[in-house]
This record gives C-alpha cells, sequence and structure tokens, in this order.
C-alpha cells in the first residue's frame, strides 16, 4: 500500500462524518424553520388584530368600549419595571387616560421607587392637588383621583413593622413565664398589625404590570389576594386602547372567592 492510499484511509472517514454532521444539522435546521414559521405566522397575526382592536377602541368605533362599567373596579394598581418608571411622560399619560376613564383610586409601584421620587414631585406641584404623607407612602389626592405611590422597600419596612407590633402584643399578653403557649398568628392577625402600623391599604382589584417581566415585581403580596392581574408588555409601546380593554375585560368577569 502506498502512501496516498494510507492517507485516503485515514481521512476519508472524518471527511464522510463531517459530511454527515453537516447534513443532518441542515435537516434538522429546515424542519425547525418549518415548524417556527406557522407559529411566527400566527403570533404576528394575533399582534396585529391586537393593535387593530387597540386602534378601533381608542377612536371610539366599537361603541361597547365606550362607556365601562367601573364598579368592580374601585382600586387599580400599575406596577411599572423600574428602568421604564423614569419615563415619567409616559407616567403622567397613563394616569391623565385612567383619570379620564373615571378611575379613583391609583397605586404606583416599582421596585427602586423611582416613581416616589419623580411622580410625586410632579403632582405636588401641579395646580389643584393637596398632599398627605404617610409613613411609608405617599398618597396624592387630586381633583378626579387619588396616587398611592409604592416601592419595594414600603413592603418590607411593613413586614417588620407588622412583626414588631405582633410580638409586642404576643409580649404584653396575659399569660407570663411558662405557662406562655406558642403564638400562632392568624392572616387576620397579620391583616390587622399591618393596618395598625399604617400599611394595610386597599386590595386593588386590577393590577397591570408594565415592564419584560410577567409578575408583581415584590408589589405587596398581602394585598393581591384576590388582584387580577394583567400583562401588558412595555410601557413605551402602551396603547390607550389596550388600558380600556383591560378594564372592560375585567368589569366582565366573575370571580369566586371560596365559602
Amino acid at each position: 500500500m502506498d502512501l496516498s492510499d494510507e492517507i485516503a484511509r485515514v481521512l476519508i472517514p472524518p471527511l464522510q462524518r463531517v459530511q454527515s454532521s453537516k447534513i443532518l444539522r441542515f435537516t434538522l435546521g429546515f424542519f425547525w424553520c418549518l415548524l417556527h414559521l406557522p407559529v411566527s405566522i400566527v403570533h404576528l397575526g394575533s399582534y396585529l388584530i391586537k393593535q387593530l382592536l387597540y386602534y378601533m377602541i381608542s377612536s371610539g368605533l366599537l361603541q361597547k368600549y365606550q362607556n365601562l362599567q367601573l364598579d368592580k373596579l374601585r382600586y387599580l394598581a400599575i406596577v411599572v419595571e423600574s428602568e421604564e418608571a423614569k419615563n415619567t411622560t409616559k407616567i403622567k399619560q397613563l394616569l391623565s387616560w385612567l383619570s379620564s376613564i373615571g378611575v379613583k383610586y391609583v397605586t404606583l409601584y416599582d421596585m427602586e421607587g423611582v416613581l416616589k421620587k419623580s411622580v410625586e414631585t410632579d403632582l405636588k406641584s401641579s395646580e389643584n392637588p393637596s398632599v398627605a404623607d404617610g409613613n411609608a407612602v405617599a398618597s396624592v389626592h387630586q381633583e378626579r383621583m387619588t396616587v398611592e405611590l409604592l416601592s419595594f422597600s414600603d413592603g418590607k419596612g411593613a413586614v417588620a413593622k407588622a412583626a414588631s407590633f405582633l410580638c409586642l402584643q404576643y409580649l404584653e399578653g396575659d399569660s407570663v413565664g411558662y405557662n406562655k403557649m406558642e403564638p400562632v398568628f392568624t392572616e387576620t392577625d397579620v391583616t390587622n398589625a399591618l393596618k395598625a402600623v399604617g400599611h394595610g391599604g386597599p386590595d386593588p382589584d386590577l393590577l397591570l404590570v408594565y415592564g419584560p417581566a410577567r409578575c408583581h415585581l415584590g408589589f405587596p403580596a398581602w394585598r393581591i389576594r384576590y388582584t387580577e392581574i394583567v400583562h401588558m408588555g412595555s410601557l413605551r409601546s402602551m396603547k390607550y386602547g389596550a388600558v380600556v380593554k383591560a378594564i372592560y375585560d375585567f368589569s366582565k368577569k366573575h370571580q369566586n372567592y371560596g365559602s
């Protein structure tokens, strides 16, 4: 066997394996694109239909969205991702929309407290609001709507104060010494403790989340036990029609709270 035959014997099998691997990757990639294409088409079609619906709602072309029933919506909460919360122009536009719709009480929340630093100052400097500051939240009362501002630190502080309150109540109880029983705190006890330290607050009926995350981003959990949560997408691309549709859909829902 000469040298050329020996080289061919050594090199051809690896080359064949490389070519087979390329063909396999190409085949799998082709089938992946083939499966992904209808999904992308459906997603694009759904997006376009929603955008058209939002436009028709904003233009007043759909009569059923014109007269919203706000009987169920006593309190509305808005959760904004902190980076997007820096866009105060969008926040004020959103508040203006909610005020025009007829919402009476709005809670604004972001984790880092960006809204408490920016929106509160803007609302206080407006012409007619009267301002009332609480222990951990600031409530700005406008002519038609009350705006409550919250951050993640408010929730941490509330839990700490409520725990101290419950511990103090336990230590001041009637039982003393070895006869004192182990503390058992119910949900009602915790709720009453939070109210006693000034952090109860109303439970939002509907919570709208603006940002990439589909979660409440640390919004006080004890205030969203029966709250309907809706992800609204990015604040930069918010639509008036989307807000109206979320409120309309909520007004048509029936919630079962159990026995």
